[in-house]
């Protein structure tokens, strides 16, 4: 599995080489509500060609949203998503080889960054989207095996610390999963884009505003 991630690494690599930046280019939301800086980093990755023409996904987790889009930059469905139990945008180091009952509530984070991901199969089996394989995390449909987590209710809930459950995964409608993103991924590799929530996505991406004619500012 780890060759084959830097494998993806590879490709996406030389794809961005040979797609030119093209000015009125911008990611396309369909009338879908976003909040500015998911526009940002969408608006950003498709006028840089930093997503390398692939599709690409925006984890917003401040509004714990999750928009996949296709590698023109459109739109393909956006879902809300449970995430990491803790607030912070890095991992602990090692934390993809313990068991998840030494686990501590405060090091349950979902990692801000850009992620070459690909679908792959889990230990039990099931399609999953890797995002970072050394921190164990990925993008999956979302467990409600134990009942007194109230994972189904949770997705459809408008407060925000309900969304704020997992060990670090990205939990999303089992759907949603099948029909966009497995969708979306099938044919290979894509990018993910974790949104940080302790400091600007600029710092973290290197974005920048792309206004209504394609300029930068």
């Amino acid at each position: 599995m780890r060759m084959g991630l830097i494998a993806a690494a590879m490709v996406a690599a030389a794809a961005m080489a040979w797609f030119p930046a093209r000015a009125a280019d911008r990611a396309n939301f369909q009338q879908q509500p976003a909040s500015r800086e998911a526009r940002q980093v969408a608006d950003w990755a498709v006028h840089s060609r930093d997503h390398g023409g692939m599709p690409f996904v925006i984890v917003d987790k401040v509004h714990s949203r999750v928009f996949v889009f296709d590698g023109r930059g459109e739109l393909l469905g956006a879902a809300p998503a449970l995430l990491g139990l803790a607030q912070g945008d890095h991992s602990v180091p090692g934390i993809g080889q313990r068991k998840m009952s030494s686990i501590r509530p405060e090091e349950r984070t979902t990692p801000a960054g850009r992620f070459v991901a690909t679908l792959a199969r889990s230990l039990q089996g099931d399609d999953i989207l890797w995002v970072d394989y050394d921190a164990a995390i990925a993008l999956h449909r979302v467990i409600a095996t134990a009942p007194k987590e109230r994972r189904l209710q949770r997705l459809d809930s408008r407060t925000a610390s309900d969304h704020r459950i997992t060990y670090g995964c990205i939990n999303v409608p089992v759907k949603f999963f099948d029909t966009v993103v497995a969708a979306a991924f099938h044919a290979g590799t894509g990018i993910v884009y974790v949104l940080p929530e302790t400091r600007p996505a600029s710092e973290v991406f290197g974005s920048y505003d792309v206004d209504a004619t394609g300029t930068t500012k």
